[in-house]
């Protein structure tokens, strides 16, 4: 039984040689002092190293002392310690007069028994070209963003002037009905404006709805309320972050509720009250509100046939997938997009 067992390291060191030098992925054998114990044909060939006489050498020795890196000596140092085990450890592999290669390292000991000697096995993965790869394609991204954002911003200048040209328009003709559809247009559009202009400085990969509701909700207050005295537009959100294209539908829907409220909510020029705009999440339910204390909803049946506004609220909330609902409040008229 001694004979077998003092004998178990030497064949275990003659297999894992068997194994390494058979391998078709770059594989190193070394002992605890870093002496290379075989190396695979496929390490010898992906690094340009010889391997003949490889065997016995340092591997700091390798090639014109590119593997002389004092960090990866230092690791594997600590795992023949049995202090580490590298998992992965990136390096740069920089050679005279040729392409730096970017290397992931893995490095384990063998256990062999009740083996006095320590063997190590590094494997190393070359991922040169996954790693321009990402570059490139992080590079595509970030100029899409920049277009994107360059686009977004001209845009919604495009559309302020278009809304500066109906607003305009709007003052000259003599027809009232006319006027407040000039008038209608022109909060549409810049309603667009505002929601591109917020977009162009915000991230493509998701939208923070509190600051997003604040800054729209501030600028639709800074557009048309003349008094804000008189009226307040306040927002209650919650921390919820949402895609792009639905930031978009929402800041529609809200716009379109908000300018209703202001147009028709408080009638009397010295009516004071107050817009609320709310959004509470719960995993992929939300409820988006916008709350009026105005004069609330008009008795006169011929009156609450649906305008505009009503049907593009109702189709932002279809494409969300979400049910418009609409409550007299007494005073005052709440409108809630839910989705369940």
């Amino acid at each position: 039984m001694e004979n077998i067992l003092t004998r178990l390291p030497e064949h275990a060191d003659n297999m894992s040689i068997a194994l390494v030098s058979s391998s078709f992925s770059p594989l190193i054998l070394l002992q605890e002092d870093l002496t290379i114990i075989a190396a695979s044909k496929s390490f010898c060939d992906a690094f340009d190293i010889d391997c003949v006489g490889v065997t016995g050498k340092k591997l700091a020795d390798l090639g014109q002392g590119e593997w002389d890196v004092r960090q990866l000596n230092a690791l594997l140092q600590a795992t023949v310690a049995g202090n580490a085990a590298i998992d992965v450890y990136e390096m740069d592999l920089k050679r005279p007069d040729q392409p730096t290669l970017h290397l992931l390292i893995n490095a384990h000991t063998l256990d062999y028994f009740e083996a006095e000697s320590i063997r190590v096995v590094l494997a190393i993965t070359d991922v040169t070209l996954q790693r321009r790869a990402d570059k490139v394609r992080d590079d595509l991204v970030r100029e899409k963003q920049l277009l994107l954002h360059e686009i977004q911003h001209r845009v919604a200048n495009s559309l302020q002037i278009i809304a500066s040209v109906l607003l305009q328009s709007a003052r000259k003709v003599q027809s009232t009905e006319t006027r407040e559809h000039l008038r209608d247009a022109h909060n549409r559009v810049m309603s667009i404006a505002m929601l591109q202009k917020h977009l162009s400085s915000t991230s493509v990969d998701n939208v923070d709805l509190p600051t997003y509701f604040h800054d729209l909700c501030g600028s639709i207050g800074a557009s048309m309320i003349g008094d804000p005295a008189r009226l307040l537009l306040t927002t209650d959100v919650d921390d919820s972050v949402v895609d792009p294209d639905t930031s978009v539908s929402l800041g529609l829907i809200v716009t379109e509720l908000v300018i209703n409220a202001l147009k028709h909510a408080f009638p009397g020029r010295m009516q004071k009250g107050t817009i609320k705009v709310g959004y509470k999440s719960n995993g992929n339910a939300w409820t988006l509100v916008v709350a009026d204390d105005g004069i609330g909803m008009a008795k006169d049946e011929e009156d609450r046939k649906p305008g505009l506004g009503t049907g593009i609220v109702e189709a932002l909330a279809g494409q969300l997938e979400a049910v418009v609902v609409i409550t007299d409040q007494a005073p005052g008229t709440q409108v809630s997009i839910v989705k369940s």
